[in-house]
């Protein structure tokens, strides 16, 4: 009966959202994906045109066995900022494909593809995890477009970083500033590998065939060498599975990590492989993710099982784990699986959960609010200011687009209340949401007084 109530619910929220997308969205696009994806990245920008870019994206295939896993590379078509209709953009068909998503590329992944990472260096380069030990790496530029059909062999990857000692299935990331990989699992290690000693290797075994090409991509004879990598470094201090892991933007030797003891861990490599800084009871229960902020590298971002996000200031953290977070952020009924800043504004923030809503905040906000106190709407907690709910299941991942900044995909692995599959959705929420208030202001009473203009020569 409970499970009925709360399928209505959803419905019932999932239909109060569609009614509002053209007055919400500047433009959403709706993909209904056969297989969920569990991952999704955004990748380069491959073309310019006048109402429209064209921009690669990284998705998976997650399939029952009836046909091989897969790593996909799609094209889409990112229409610009106030050029779509709003009655169009509500036009969509949850059980269709949008035509703004084109598969480019098929890689035949052995096994599932739990984590998707790009190499911010190169464009070309990804890397993978699956439910193994190793970290995989792909060029996606070099490899075949394969058929995924039954009985198929995998891909082979470029390269497999070697290192955990048991399966590393989603803590992943890619440095910043150099092209360095890490990775957490289940045997509760943080491990470091560098591309870039890899190239090295290369060099002196085979010469110059064997070297980082033109374009910056790996090549080593021939696609889907498979030539492994060793750590470059292992870091010990986590009781349970590290769930994620995240460098310091502005540094390739400083990096944290979360895990099911509920900790958060920095690291730096110059110091040794014992942790800096350990919070202890970082949340009441497993955390599943962490980001740390491009545009104020003090402030660290956690997401729970709790339900809750946390921020943390490191000015206010010491060696031996003492400092509360700076705010909590309640604003989800269930477990939060993804943070991530906005690549642009500094207080600007995503969390998305197993609710399947995904909630864009500003913690710049929350002064404001309180200063404000009496006002407002009260069923928005302080700093929330867009709910996007337009999936009907768990969002399990989503990421902000750097080259079309209030652009966001995300994806949800839904059940079979919906039909199963996923849904993949590429959005971005109306302006006058997020510019500065009195430039809104100013856009409206123009508007406001052209309407008063119109109104008075039809009267005349």
């Amino acid at each position: 009966m409970k499970e009925r109530a709360s399928e209505r619910t959803v419905e019932e929220r999932y239909t109060q959202w569609k009614s509002h997308v053209p007055v919400l969205y500047d433009w959403l696009a709706n993909h209904n994906l056969v297989w969920p994806s569990l991952s999704c990245r955004w990748g380069p920008q491959i073309e310019q045109a006048t109402y429209k870019n064209r921009q690669r994206l990284y998705l998976s295939e997650q399939t029952d066995g009836s046909v091989p896993n897969t790593l996909v590379i799609a094209n889409v078509e990112v229409v610009k900022a106030r050029v779509a209709a709003a009655e169009h953009i509500a036009q969509f068909n949850e059980e269709s494909r949008s035509p703004f998503v084109k598969k480019s590329k098929t890689i035949i992944h052995p096994g599932e593809v739990n984590r998707i990472r790009e190499l911010p260096q190169n464009s070309n380069i990804v890397a993978t995890h699956t439910d193994s030990p190793d970290v995989l790496i792909w060029d996606v530029e070099s490899q075949t477009n394969r058929q995924p059909v039954l009985g198929a062999t995998p891909s082979r990857p470029d390269l497999i970083l070697t290192g955990h000692q048991d399966n590393a299935e989603f803590a992943l990331a890619m440095c910043p500033t150099e092209p360095f990989v890490l990775s957490g699992g289940k045997d509760k290690s943080v491990v470091v590998w560098s591309i870039h000693d890899h190239i090295s290797s290369l060099a002196a075994d085979q010469g110059a065939h064997k070297s980082l090409g033109s374009k910056g991509s790996l090549s080593n004879g021939k696609a889907g060498g498979g030539t492994t990598v060793e750590a470059r470094g292992i870091f010990q201090g986590h009781e349970d599975t590290v769930e994620d892991v995240q460098f310091n933007p502005s540094s390739a030797q400083e990096f944290c990590s979360v895990g099911d003891d509920s900790c958060l861990i920095l690291w730096d490599a110059r110091t040794g492989s014992s942790p800096v800084v350990r919070v202890e009871k970082a949340h009441s229960a497993d955390l599943h993710c962490v980001d740390w902020n491009p545009n104020d590298v003090n402030l660290i971002l956690t997401g729970s099982a709790d339900n809750t996000v946390c921020m943390y200031d490191l000015r206010n953290l010491t060696s031996g784990g003492v400092g509360a977070p700076v705010h909590i952020f309640e604003g989800h009924s269930a477990a939060v699986l993804c943070v991530q800043w906005s690549p642009v504004k500094a207080s600007v923030f995503g969390s998305a959960a197993e609710d399947g809503i995904l909630n864009i905040w500003d913690h710049a906000k929350i002064a404001k609010a309180g200063n404000d106190a009496g006002s407002g709407d009260s069923s928005y907690p302080p700093g929330l200011f867009f709910k996007h709910a337009g999936h009907r299941d768990k969002v399990v991942d989503f990421h902000w687009n750097a080259a079309d900044p209030w652009t966001i995909v995300s994806v949800s692995e839904d059940g079979e209340k919906t039909a199963g599959g996923g849904t993949l959705q590429i959005w971005r929420m109306i302006d006058l949401i997020y510019r500065p208030e009195e430039e809104v202001i100013a856009e409206l009473d123009k508007f406001k007084s052209h309407l008063l203009t119109c109104s008075t020569s039809s009267s005349s």
